[in-house]
């Protein structure tokens, strides 16, 4: 029986993709056709552990965007990045101190359109655990851990509703002891859950 580690591999090669696109009525389409989409990558870093967890990061609160909120590591592709997935690592070492030869990389999850006019790729690795992490303290306010079973059971998957630009949208959230994953970071494990099905 393949390991959890090889599953998530082979899917990320094969899967289709998911259903959920984007952000759930923020406009994506919308910023589509107004502008071109900016590029972007995030690595969604899984520790090897014998519960895998998921790796997460809380913003600063004086980030122009997206402050305070918890998300992954990432930002948009640079002219200097050969690749996305590049793009993916550096910034994770810019933003976590991760350097790009602890993380083996197991493949890329559906891009994620967002509201606000990003096209994002998530890139998804493996990482050993107890790495000596050194968060950014201009980007990162926290990291913490998230057990992987429980980020990307469909049960955890909260559809909400919320006004926003004068419109009712809606979002997913995921609550995970007093921490509220929402929103991009969210609608990307919401992609890969329904990837590793």
């Amino acid at each position: 029986m393949p390991s959890l580690f090889e599953h998530i591999r082979a899917s990320l090669l094969t899967s289709a993709a998911p259903v959920l696109a984007g952000d759930q009525d923020f406009g994506a389409k919308g910023a589509q056709a107004q502008r071109p989409l900016v590029p972007a990558a995030v690595l969604v870093p899984i520790i090897r552990s014998p519960e895998p967890r998921l790796l997460l990061t809380t913003r600063t609160a004086h980030l122009r965007t997206h402050a305070g909120q918890v998300a992954f590591p990432g930002g948009r592709i640079d002219a200097a990045d050969d690749t996305p997935i590049a793009a993916a690592l550096r910034e994770a070492q810019e933003e976590i101190g991760l350097h790009p030869a602890h993380v083996d990389v197991m493949g890329v999850s559906a891009p994620y359109e967002t509201g606000t006019g990003y096209s994002v790729l998530p890139v998804v690795g493996a990482i050993e655990p107890d790495l000596p992490f050194v968060p950014n303290p201009h980007e990162v306010a926290d990291l913490f851990e998230v057990p992987l079973d429980f980020a990307l059971d469909p049960a955890n998957h909260i559809l909400r509703k919320a006004e926003w630009k004068g419109k009712m949208r809606r979002f997913y959230v995921i609550e995970w002891e007093g921490r509220t994953i929402w929103g991009a970071t969210a609608g990307m494990l919401v992609n890969l859950s329904a990837q590793l099905r």
